[in-house]
């Protein structure tokens, strides 16, 4: 799928408002103006004068309104001297088309370890910033929804899932936390990297966890490796957006899973490891049995324990 942007005045903008008036949408997009659907396109108008044309006649429908010539490529290139680098990072990697890989899920007592890298290509990072992509623990979960509901149509990612039943059980095997992310973050990569094939990221950036050369002992035994041109760095949501974008759709991914859990639960899942995930355990297994926890939970975390104290509490 195709990917336009154009830079226009306001005015223009509200002429293709009234155009496109039995084509818009009513959907909640931060910082539109509006949405609109055609048969083979759809176009976003930002409060800022962006104008984003998706689709296979999205070059086609841009041209009815303007010239796309190097207004992404200015606003990438403006920014370029401000970038600044970060212990090992090369110099300008804010500013490179680069791969981000991030995970959510990893301190949760309920739900899976969501990880994904997808690919930010330098033209389209002034798009991403306007679309409101920043880390997602800065963003509540209504907002996250928004933003991902987009760019999941504009940038190539893959979502890796690690469920709660296979995650207990290679936990109980004896494999740690990190090797397991080291795994699914390698592989997320190596999908990305298939999808965007011929094409290469100048830089690869994994949020980091552990340092590089225990996330290399990790993977070692795995079929494929990418190694080109890979990074680590702590807090890297703020250093490249492609990091930014995964953090946002890895949360949109676990957040709808939290939903099937709720679903099947019966009642509201809640996030994190506090108290408030004791007792909704204990609420679950009070009313499915303690077979059941293998399938919402992570096993060894201490609030099973507690979770069984509750329990053994209110029977006795």
């Amino acid at each position: 799928m195709g990917n336009v942007v154009l830079n226009l005045e306001m005015k223009k903008i509200m002429e293709m408002r009234s155009y496109y008036g039995k084509n818009l949408l009513d959907k909640n997009i931060p910082g539109s103006v509006f949405a609109a659907k055609t048969s083979a396109c759809m176009i976003t108008a930002y409060k800022s004068g962006k104008v984003l044309f998706q689709g296979n006649d999205s070059e086609k429908e841009a041209s009815k309104w303007g010239s796309t010539n190097g207004s992404s490529n200015k606003a990438a290139t403006a920014s370029k001297s401000k970038s600044i680098a970060k212990g090992d990072l090369p110099i300008g990697i804010s500013q490179m088309s680069a791969i981000g890989s991030d995970e959510v899920g990893t301190g949760d007592f309920f739900g899976p370890i969501t990880v994904v890298a997808a690919y930010v290509k330098k033209e389209n990072i002034p798009l991403l910033k306007e679309l409101g992509v920043r880390d997602s623990k800065d963003l509540n979960d209504e907002k996250i929804i928004a933003i991902a509901k987009v760019i999941k149509d504009i940038i190539p990612f893959s979502l890796m899932t690690l469920k709660n039943e296979k995650y207990n059980q290679v936990q109980q095997s004896g494999m740690s936390q990190g090797k397991m992310k080291a795994i699914l973050h390698n592989q997320a990569i190596l999908n990305v990297l298939d999808k965007i094939s011929p094409e290469k990221p100048e830089a690869i950036l994994i949020d980091q966890f552990v340092q590089g050369s225990t996330y290399f002992q990790h993977i070692k035994s795995q079929k494929a490796i990418a190694k080109e041109n890979v990074y680590f760095s702590t807090k890297a949501e703020g250093i490249h957006l492609a990091v930014a974008a995964a953090s946002i759709l890895a949360r949109y991914a676990f957040i709808q899973y939290i939903d099937k859990l709720s679903e099947s639960a019966g009642f509201k899942i809640p996030k994190g490891a506090g108290a408030q995930v004791d007792v909704a355990a204990a609420k679950l297994i009070m009313s499915k049995g303690r077979d059941i926890l293998p399938s919402f939970v992570k096993l060894h975390f201490a609030n099973t324990d507690k979770a069984i104290a509750l329990v053994n509490k209110k029977r006795y």
